[in-house]
């Protein structure tokens, strides 16, 4: 008996994963989605699942979200859905009126994928091998399986300092996405820290700085000089919000428990330390793509993110496989993009297979 291929497998559960089903599945391309397991890292439902509020994800405006996401959802999945945000009644209907949760958008995404008939198994793809016409995946429970055509994205995580108070204090302040989460309440009018001396630290201190209601954005640099380009140190320097912090690192995040409420610096250079108040502590020293398991069977950038091999274009240079999401974007790396790309890689996926039939 012939093994069975599959059309189309989509490797990773965020934004672009669930775009990609949700396009996959309507051009009936019967998609299944290997969505991994938990992982102090990385979870299902991808890096949007730890964050709380997501101001910036088109037609999601803040409003009684709750109730469409509990009409909207399977009943078999609302433990997941952590309890509605206190203190947002309306004052036209007494209803909780807030920004849709990380969370909840992305189980909206899932729904939606398992509405037009997505096949969803709950494990990691530990090894490929995409040297054959038909790409192959190894499952880290049961047999290799095959498929035509294979969609990869499972993102990238965040680089964090790795100190017990960060990890308390994620989402309670601490974050590793200026833009992401930078213009919610919990941190308007306050003094803020951003940690890094690259380019993406200086554009995460400046994105701040540049909000109506930012108070004052401290920029911590553990030497005496950024990595970052002149044009954008210069930016920096000059913006009259912004204080650069030389020679310090982060020694722990201060906090009451529930919030964020500073940090103690250690300098670099004799070991002194010193506390600043913050309401919060953006993290910018990188990312890293979750491409380990692909070994090398793509094509990747110096930094381990995998390249499109024609531009605007999803695919790799796999054979039937096809990349989308943060695991081939180091640039945006926001669920919008993300999201879009998952659309381009299954219509990619699409009309590679219609060729192939051809």
């Amino acid at each position: 008996m012939s093994e069975k291929i599959e059309k189309t497998i989509i490797i990773g559960s965020g934004p672009a994963g669930w775009s990609a089903a949700i396009y996959a599945a309507r051009a009936n391309l019967q998609p299944v989605v290997y969505e991994g397991t938990p992982k102090p890292e990385m979870i299902p439902l991808g890096q949007l699942a730890f964050t709380t509020e997501v101001e910036n994800y088109p037609g999601f405006p803040a409003g009684n979200v709750r109730a469409f996401i509990a009409s909207a959802v399977s009943r078999d999945r609302h433990y997941n859905l952590p309890p509605a945000p206190t203190g947002y009644e309306h004052e036209k209907d007494s209803l909780p009126h807030y920004a849709v949760q990380g969370i909840e958008l992305m189980e909206l995404m899932k729904q939606q994928a398992i509405n037009f008939g997505t096949r969803i198994i709950s494990d990691d793809i530990e090894s490929v091998d995409f040297t054959g016409n038909v790409p192959s995946l190894k499952p880290a429970s049961g047999d290799a399986v095959s498929a035509r055509t294979v969609i990869i994205a499972t993102g990238a995580r965040a680089n964090y300092l790795g100190l017990p108070s960060e990890e308390e204090y994620k989402n309670k302040g601490v974050s590793a996405c200026a833009v992401c989460d930078g213009a919610l309440p919990l941190y308007r009018a306050k003094p803020l820290a951003v940690v890094g001396g690259g380019d993406s630290a200086v554009e995460e201190a400046t994105y701040l700085a540049n909000l109506d209601r930012a108070d004052k954005v401290y920029l911590i640099v553990r030497r005496d000089q950024m990595r970052a380009s002149k044009v954008m140190q210069d930016r920096a320097l000059k913006h009259p919000k912004i204080e650069v912090v030389w020679n310090s690192v982060v020694d722990e995040v201060l906090g009451d428990g529930k919030v964020v409420t500073g940090l103690r610096l250690k300098s670099t250079a004799d070991d002194s330390t010193s506390e600043i108040q913050v309401g919060g502590m953006f993290v910018a020293i990188g990312h890293t793509p979750n491409t380990d398991f692909l070994n090398g069977a793509v094509a990747m950038n110096d930094a381990g993110y995998i390249q499109w091999s024609n531009a605007f274009r999803t695919l790799t240079s796999a054979k039937g496989v096809f990349a989308a999401g943060d695991v081939a974007d180091d640039y945006y790396r926001q669920a919008i993009t993300s999201a879009g790309t998952g659309c381009m890689a299954a219509l990619d996926a699409e009309r590679y297979l219609a060729e192939l039939d051809e």
